[in-house]
């Protein structure tokens, strides 16, 4: 008796002939996006800010305090100020991540840097103070043009710092940048002391009037602010100045600091970032940004800043795309570390979609042309069979005959058939029965 068929509900050979070249595709996609996924942000970030007490290490503190709430740790690299913070960044050994840098600090670009601006930040003012006896004999007993400090002894800040590039590049312009002009690298609390007891004549700083030295000498007795009458030739011969002007009583309305509005310079501040800075810490980093410098102040209205603007080197990618869009939707309702894991997947997981979708079109149908074709191939030598029969019966004997049949029969038995497709192996075996009884007709 002929065997009965073994029915199953897949066949475990067109599965794998088919699915496994499909997982390989499919791995070699998840493999190829793997190399373009960024990997984990880091749990810390290097910030390099300032001197003790000026007004980078107070806005890092707020930076502190906002990353710290995403799970980020943010630490604090204490500089003489711009100037080496860029030696920071431009040096791959000291591992920082980003930095507070005064426009104009870096001069012209290298062509290894490897750096990016996070864009404007807030105008940082240059605040010349000077000993109120200086001005006695002076119109108004004020002074307005830096030539008016000639042979004076001015401190200029720590080498290293903004401020000391800045004074640098003003005094040299009015030929104050050698004796009798005596520059001194000093800053902090202690030129101010300096200055009241006369040991100083003037100070020169940049820096937000938060800053804890602007703010001694805002309210320090025999002190006096210097508005720049000369200001807009400053900004044709150094382009990243701009004036800025600090409005009458702004300070302080009762005390009326300053009694008239003052015209100041001043650079832009910005964040500079390594290109290998985390794209998720720069979004974080952007968005306290937004939420400090966004405020309104002394010197601007509120939303006024963050800017897009490039501040000495090129707008950062990240940046461009926040600037744009804002906080990605993922960033504004869930928890920090899970919109970068989902970011992350998403990057992984499209490339492996575009490749699963015509999978799943094509891979279905070229199963069932698999089983098919066993069937026909039967169906063929069936149907070769028939044809010679109908041809010259008498060409073999029943026997003959019959034993071809159950040899093709004995195939049909042993196809691996799914389910789905039983239909189609009763018809062939209908079929070979229909064979049998020709056979026996045609040999009587």
């Amino acid at each position: 008796m002929p065997r009965v068929p073994s029915l199953k509900f897949t066949s475990w050979q067109d599965l794998l002939l088919i699915g496994l070249p499909a997982l390989l595709l499919l791995a070699g996609g998840f493999w190829l996006a793997a190399r373009y996924v960024q990997p984990a942000p880091p749990q810390q970030l290097v910030l390099a800010t300032g001197t003790e007490g000026n007004g980078y290490q107070r806005f890092a503190a707020r930076y502190k305090d906002i990353l710290q709430g995403h799970g980020i740790t943010l630490i604090e690299r204490p500089s003489a100020g711009a100037q080496e913070n860029l030696s920071l960044l431009r040096d791959p050994t000291q591992h920082i991540d980003a930095a507070f840098m005064q426009g104009g600090t870096a001069g012209s670009v290298r062509d290894d840097d490897q750096l990016y601006s996070l864009g404007g930040l807030y105008d940082e003012p240059l605040w010349i103070f000077y000993r109120s006896a200086l001005a006695k004999d002076q119109p108004g007993g004020r002074l307005d043009q830096l030539l008016q400090l000639r042979g004076r002894r001015i401190a200029i800040g720590l080498a290293g710092s903004g401020t000391h590039q800045l004074a640098h590049e003003l005094l040299e312009a009015n030929g104050m940048s050698s004796p009798p002009t005596q520059l001194l690298d000093q800053s902090g609390l202690d030129s101010v002391a300096a200055l009241r007891a006369g040991q100083l004549d003037a100070i020169m700083v940049v820096g937000p009037t938060q800053s804890a030295l602007v703010w001694s000498l805002l309210y320090s007795e025999g002190v006096q602010l210097m508005s720049l009458s000369q200001a807009q030739a400053y900004t044709r011969r150094l382009p990243y100045l701009q004036t800025i002007t600090l409005p009458r009583g702004a300070i302080d309305l009762v005390r009326n600091i300053p009694a008239q509005d003052m015209t100041l310079l001043a650079p832009l501040a910005t964040l500079v970032v390594r290109a290998s800075t985390h794209p998720a810490l720069i979004d974080l980093l952007l968005q306290a940004a937004s939420d400090i410098h966004g405020e309104a102040g002394v010197f601007q209205k509120p939303h006024e800043f963050p800017r897009a603007i490039d501040v000495d080197f090129p707008l950062a990618p990240s940046a461009e795309r926040y600037y744009k869009s804002g906080t990605s939707f993922l960033q504004r309702h869930l928890p920090f570390w899970l919109a970068t894991l989902i970011d992350r997947m998403i990057v992984l997981l499209v490339p492996v979609i575009a490749l699963l979708i015509p999978i799943l079109r094509f891979a279905p149908p070229l199963y069932g042309w698999r089983v098919r074709s066993r069937i026909f191939r039967r169906y063929g030598e069936l149907k070769f069979l028939e044809a010679e029969l109908e041809h010259d019966a008498r060409r073999h004997s029943r026997a003959e005959w019959l034993t071809r049949l159950d040899r093709i029969e004995e195939k049909v038995n042993h196809l691996p058939t799914p389910l789905i497709f039983s239909d189609m192996l009763y018809t062939l075996r209908s079929h070979v029965e229909l064979v049998r009884q020709a056979i026996l007709r045609r040999t009587e």
